[in-house]
């Protein structure tokens, strides 16, 4: 008989010791979910200067354009060029290149503010005549993110000045009459300020950590 107490004794033991820590588990578990919830609620956090201001870049840019008119007094902005026959084999257009740079702050990922300015020179018939457009202002663009390229689209607005030299040919003697008075000249040359607005499109392409290429149109 007491055998038989014993081994239920030692049957019910064990039970009894999973009961209990059924219970305590059951216990607990509306603590640890009301911890669980209490985790997961979103927390309203201010936004940081970080999460605005979110870089900077600048650099040297090339630049490449095309300038034309219909007629050289309009290309020199000097209608005393000499006789027709010289006038009609003066250039009208040209190829203009030149360099520049930009200076930007990055915005919320999303938005470069910044500068540039650039000087582009046409040079003309060979004989120290050009054209030279100097240009600034302030930049404003929007881009988005693609893995490394980032397109964007944006605005310059700014001023500057076009200045015209007009060197004519050493064997040319060019006249400027004005009033019945012939005044002869080796060069001429104007100045002429003027305001500008300038869309753009392009793309920003990463090359390493600190190097990007940007064109634009």
């Amino acid at each position: 008989m007491i055998k038989r107490l014993a081994y239920i004794v030692l049957v019910l033991l064990p039970l009894s010791l999973v009961a209990q820590e059924q219970v305590a588990d059951t216990l607990s578990a509306p603590q640890q979910t009301q911890q669980s919830t209490q985790q997961t609620q979103p927390t309203k956090t201010k936004k940081k200067a970080s999460d605005i201001f979110t870089g900077f870049s600048g650099g040297m840019m090339l630049h490449l354009g095309y300038m034309f008119s219909d007629s050289p007094e309009k290309v020199f902005s000097n209608t005393g060029l000499g006789s027709p026959d010289y006038i009609k084999n003066l250039p009208r257009d040209g190829a203009c290149f030149g360099l520049g740079g930009a200076l930007r702050v990055h915005l919320i990922n999303h938005i470069h503010l910044g500068a540039e300015g650039f000087v582009s020179t046409l040079p003309l018939m060979k004989t120290g005549s050009n054209i030279r457009t100097g240009w600034g202002g302030v930049l404003c663009d929007a881009y988005a993110t693609w893995g490394k390229v980032r397109p964007m689209v944006g605005l310059t607005l700014g001023g500057g000045s076009m200045k015209r030299l007009f060197v004519p040919d050493q064997d040319k003697n060019v006249y400027y009459s004005v009033a019945n008075d012939s005044t002869h000249y080796n060069a001429s040359f104007s100045q002429t300020p003027f305001f500008f607005i300038d869309p753009y499109i392009g793309f920003e392409a990463d090359l390493n950590s600190h190097m990007a290429l940007i064109i634009r149109i």
